[in-house]
């Protein structure tokens, strides 16, 4: 057994729910980058360095009462496909799974938190909150964070901030970020509008795995790019700004499916639902697609079901294809996840009764 194969019993932090609006902002993060004093950026460090690095970073987190349960697990010790389902959980980035060299990941049992160890920066600390919670995700973040910092230095200017190996980090190093599903947007083509205007505040739109990535399922994260030159709750405090007129604006677009669209609406809601239930090979980007419909169907009334949030959602993170073979408990070609990605959703989908 895999020491990441703890994570496949439970449903990621993100994915949980709770809120009012947590159908359309589905999770909270912020990150932080944070290099140690006295050791090169991540480009210049050695071998010794980074096996010191590492061992430092875990002592530091034995001593702090928070993080002290921690899976502490390197790269080593893992095999792709452990690398690839903690990326698909968003634990770690890609960046972070793909580079060949000595790294570590620390993850909190619930995973509302982790740290990764040696990717751009010598820590990319990640805090998680499921819903529209950025403040609170902010408070568990700053506390790590101030922790940490009893326990060793971080390269700190004073006039600069934060000193990271990317410029566009130096300042806060924060990156603080919210998953938005926006199905209503994408099908009433308003959706590059909002991205563009985002654009022009100074934020970027991403897709499921971040930079470089495309918004599959309809799904968009949502991130301030200034760390410099403002105090972090200012800059979360914008965001926070920002995403409530989205949520708006997704709502307003149901509406306007629903009334205004409403037979093409309501063909597109059960031809997704009927596909699911009857495939026998089906895509992850096709099941991506047809789920994000189906909870569409469900949250705007169309598919009457008691199904809860976290069920569905949790269907989208099931079907990628680390989750798959983990819970085949084999390898699997791509033609054979198309087949058991689709056993699993009509599984699914029957025993909540859709």
């Amino acid at each position: 057994m895999s020491k990441v194969d703890v994570f496949l019993d439970h449903t990621a932090e993100w994915l949980r729910g709770g809120d009012a609006d947590s159908n359309i902002v589905v999770s909270s993060r912020i990150r932080l980058a944070r290099n140690i004093e006295g050791y090169p950026f991540i480009q210049r460090l050695k071998d010794d360095d980074r096996k010191e690095i590492i061992r430092l970073v875990s002592e530091a987190l034995q001593k702090i009462s928070q993080t002290r349960d921690l899976y502490y697990l390197q790269k080593a010790d893992m095999s792709d496909l452990d690398l690839l389902f903690l990326v698909e959980r968003h634990l770690i980035s890609r960046e972070h799974a793909a580079e060949q060299a000595e790294k570590a990941v620390a993850i909190s049992p619930n995973e509302v938190m982790s740290m990764m160890v040696l990717e751009e920066d010598h820590l990319r600390i990640q805090a998680f909150q499921s819903g529209f919670q950025l403040m609170e995700t902010w408070r568990i973040i700053n506390q790590i964070d101030a922790e940490l910092q009893k326990r060793m230095q971080f390269s700190f200017d004073p006039v600069l901030g934060y000193l990271t190996a990317c410029p566009t980090n130096v300042g806060t190093g924060m990156r603080a970020s919210c998953m938005l599903h926006l199905p209503s947007l994408v099908l009433t083509k308003q959706v590059h509008k909002v991205l563009q205007a985002l654009s022009k505040l100074n934020l970027a739109a991403r897709g499921l795995y971040g930079e470089g990535t495309q918004a599959t399922g309809n799904f968009f994260q949502i991130s301030n790019q200034m760390t410099l030159g403002q105090p972090e709750e200012e800059m979360i405090d914008n965001l926070v700004s920002v995403i409530r007129q989205i949520i708006e604006h997704e709502k307003e677009a149901q509406v306007y499916l629903k009334e205004q669209k409403q037979q093409k609406f309501l063909d597109q809601v059960w031809r997704a639902l009927g596909t699911l239930k009857s495939a026998r090979i089906i895509s992850s980007v096709e099941a991506m697609q047809l789920l994000s419909l189906t909870q569409l169907g469900i949250q705007t009334g169309v598919i009457q079901s008691q199904i809860s949030r976290q069920d569905l959602f949790a269907l989208f993170l099931l079907i990628q294809p680390a989750h798959l073979q983990k819970l085949a408990g084999k390898p699997l070609s791509s033609a054979e996840r198309d087949l058991y990605r689709a056993d699993l959703v009509r599984e699914r989908l029957r025993k909540l009764s859709l």
